[in-house]
């Protein structure tokens, strides 16, 4: 590793160090085959959902088009983590410069408050079918998605894009060995020798204002959908109704179970210095990997629409 040292205490790193999984080194070349599947699921099963919905004029309805756009932020998020995590896996290849470590955290950040965004999104797509099915067609028209589609992109990437450059101008004086495979903003900040103050209060605004937000607004939304239901006279109406909102609870359950880990994470770089070396392993690669793989399947598995769609392709 490159140093240059500073009045004998500080230096700078000219690279940050990834890490695989500690104490099972030996075995890296076989855990990476099930990494290997994972990436492979999750890239193939996104990619299958967004040829379905482009090649089938019958599913470009809102609820599809907006599944679209979490396939892709899906793939995005799979495609970041792969080259440094198959990296060391495969080759033990462990260093990464400053400069493509807050390139990597910036994509990961902002496609992680994308598919927050593109949930709430989603979330008022049953609101209103539901609550008002019959404007549904007149308020959810298609440029009408595309531009809080593009609301959505520009406000993760407005508040997410200060984060590298809040980071460059720091000097890395603490160990550069990083406990990821990865590179995630709260434990790339812990490591500057300067004040991070600042860092740790934007961070945490940031945080409120898009996964906070977005999850008081879906929790919102879902008190709406259950009022509505339940005034409901019959019972069979009630359950299907209900039913048409499984996909993206499951979808909303298994990114805010993975978020609440990296929070957890967060915690643990900042406060936990005698955690389990394991459990922040664990909780990294739970909470990035997990939705991108479980997404396509979820709605695959419950959207018979889409169900058939898929298998009629694959039987061909």
């Amino acid at each position: 590793t490159k140093v240059t040292f500073v009045n004998d205490t500080k230096f700078d790193s000219a690279v940050f160090l990834l890490t695989g999984i500690p104490g099972q080194e030996d075995i890296h070349l076989w855990i990476s085959i099930s990494f290997c599947l994972v990436y492979v699921i999750s890239i193939v099963g996104n990619s299958v959902i967004l040829f379905i919905i482009k090649t089938d004029p019958s599913l470009h309805e809102p609820m599809y088009i907006l599944l679209s756009m979490l396939a892709v932020t899906d793939l995005g998020l799979s495609i970041s983590t792969m080259p440094t995590i198959l990296g060391v896996l495969l080759f033990n290849s462990r260093e990464i410069s400053l400069n493509v470590c807050f390139g990597q955290l910036f994509f990961i950040h902002s496609l992680s408050k994308i598919e927050s965004s593109v949930l709430l999104l989603m979330a008022f797509d049953r609101f209103i079918a539901i609550c008002n099915p019959l404007r549904y067609a007149s308020i959810l028209t298609l440029p009408r998605i595309a531009k809080m589609g593009l609301v959505v992109v520009l406000r993760s990437v407005a508040l997410i894009f200060p984060l590298p450059f809040l980071l460059k101008r720091f000097r890395y004086c603490r160990a550069n060995v990083l406990s990821h495979s990865y590179c995630l903003y709260p434990e790339v900040m812990t490591m500057a020798c300067s004040d991070i103050t600042v860092n740790s209060i934007y961070g945490l605004c940031v945080k409120v204002l898009t996964v906070g937000l977005d999850s008081f607004l879906i929790f919102l939304s879902y008190v709406m959908i259950l009022k509505t239901v339940l005034s409901i006279a019959s019972h069979a109406e009630c359950l299907r109704a209900l039913n048409t909102c499984v996909s993206h609870l499951c979808a909303v359950l298994l990114f805010y179970i993975s978020d609440i880990g990296l929070i957890g994470l967060s915690v643990i770089h900042r406060f936990g210095k005698g955690s389990s070396p394991l459990l922040q392993i664990l909780l990294g690669y739970i909470s990035l990997l997990v939705p991108p793989l479980m997404n396509p399947i979820v709605y695959s598995v419950k959207s018979k629409h889409l169900r058939a769609r898929i298998i009629k392709v694959f039987v061909k």
